[in-house]
């Protein structure tokens, strides 16, 4: 796999030292990638993966399975703004965890990643708000090709994908505190 802009929408720890990163590429969508030795303070991955993040990254693909080796990321903006308060970190895991329930690993879906890429900047620099998140549901159905016209984008999506986020309800709650 040659090198690609991603955005790391998840984190699992799979060692002491190694991490497994989940990342939204331009080019390939979803992928996932083993970090190895990314949580030792002397790995040249340190502090360049966290959730959010978005850069360049190039991996190794797995001779079997979907695992790939992670081999550089450079990262391109940390998007700090992202961690001022929970709300604001809810909201941009919902929108990770909706995309990645709406597609297909390993398929190039490279709207979608500009609305990802879009949608992370705005929280980035703005207050987390309900309308924000509408406008997301929006896009996403519209992309993904679901919209009824009679229907909302929140039952579009429930509809089409069978549920939404779990973390949803929290952060409607969240959001109409704001």
């Amino acid at each position: 796999m040659e090198s690609t802009r991603a955005i790391i929408t998840r984190l699992t720890r799979l060692t002491d030292t190694s991490l497994i990163a989940h990342w939204f590429t331009e080019d390939h969508g979803l992928v996932k990638t083993v970090a190895r030795g990314a949580r030792r303070p002397n790995s040249p991955f340190a502090g360049k993966i966290d959730l959010f993040f978005a850069g360049t990254m190039t991996c190794q693909r797995a001779k079997k399975g979907d695992l790939h080796s992670l081999r550089e990321f450079s990262v391109s903006s940390w998007r700090e703004g992202l961690r001022r308060d929970y709300t604001s970190t809810l909201l941009a895991g919902y929108c990770c965890q909706l995309l990645e329930n709406s597609v297909e690993p390993e398929h190039p879906e490279p709207e979608l990643f500009d609305l990802l890429r879009r949608a992370l900047d705005h929280i980035d620099t703005e207050k987390p708000t309900f309308r924000a998140l509408r406008h997301f549901e929006k896009e996403l159905v519209r992309i993904l090709g679901v919209t009824h016209q009679e229907w909302s984008p929140e039952r579009s999506l429930r509809h089409a994908l069978g549920s939404l986020p779990a973390s949803r309800d929290d952060l409607i709650e969240r959001l109409h505190q704001v």
